[in-house]
């Protein structure tokens, strides 16, 4: 972890929550391949991830990353093979993560409204919305612009509030695909720090990256696709200084792989 976020919270791996103390994980991917039209786009992927440990899995552009995450969380089915969590299907387990993806998607409402809305939708009481919308954009950053459209926030702002209405209901876990591939680097550092928080609060994250700087930033154990294959699953300390794989070294190294 680079310096600034690790002086931002601990690194120690936080407790996992669970509404009636049962946990979501371990994750279990086994034998999942995911072939729409006939195309194999990911291939015999085997995983299980238990708790605790930041995972990002990294790899080039095309290399299946986002397919794999709407898999886990029921988005899509596989084609073959079963995922759970827990011994639970990604389709129930969904309701306990929250799912972030590249670009916000935020209704034409005020930012604070964008978090109360999900509030209602789970039955939280009216009387309660207000305190938990403001802890949220607090925790985000963005208090001071609870009453703005929130469509007319800047790219950074509006990622920002669309982790912070994710995880406004404190969900087990948080899967984001790419969170600030498409940021300035302020605007980027600004949320991998709120997910190094979200983290040390207790929600398990599991992200996608193709950028390597960001991975050795964020990860605590890192998962290589390539071509729609797992090539490795590693502690990050590990991946990054002695990876296993060829095509995974030479992608740290910055070099084209095929």
């Amino acid at each position: 972890m680079a310096d600034g976020l690790a002086r931002t919270l601990p690194a120690a791996a936080p407790a996992q929550r669970g509404s009636t103390g049962d946990s979501l994980l371990p994750l279990v991917l086994d034998r999942i391949c995911y072939s729409p039209d006939g195309k194999t786009v990911l291939n015999d992927i085997n995983l299980e991830l238990s708790h605790g440990l930041r995972t990002v899995i990294l790899g080039p552009n095309g290399a299946g990353k986002s397919l794999l995450l709407r898999l886990c969380h029921g988005l899509l089915k596989p084609t073959s093979g079963r995922i759970s969590w827990a011994g639970k299907s990604a389709a129930l387990a969904a309701a306990r993560q929250g799912m972030v993806f590249q670009r916000p998607v935020l209704l034409r409402r005020k930012v604070a409204d964008n978090i109360a809305h999900v509030l209602a939708a789970k039955g939280v009481r009216r009387k309660d919305r207000d305190a938990l919308v403001l802890t949220s954009l607090e925790n985000a950053g963005l208090a001071h612009l609870a009453d703005r459209p929130a469509r007319t926030l800047s790219g950074g702002e509006q990622q920002r509030l669309t982790i912070a209405r994710a995880c406004v209901c404190d969900p087990d876990v948080l899967l984001l695909d790419e969170p600030s591939a498409s940021l300035d680097p302020a605007a980027a550092r600004a949320v991998e720090e709120l997910i190094v928080r979200i983290h040390a609060s207790g929600t398990r994250i599991i992200m996608t990256t193709h950028d390597i700087a960001q991975a050795r930033r964020l990860a605590e154990e890192v998962i290589f696709l390539h071509h729609g294959r797992l090539l490795e699953h590693s502690p990050a300390e590990a991946f990054f200084t002695a990876p296993r794989d060829p095509a995974a070294a030479r992608f740290i190294r910055g070099e084209l792989i095929d």
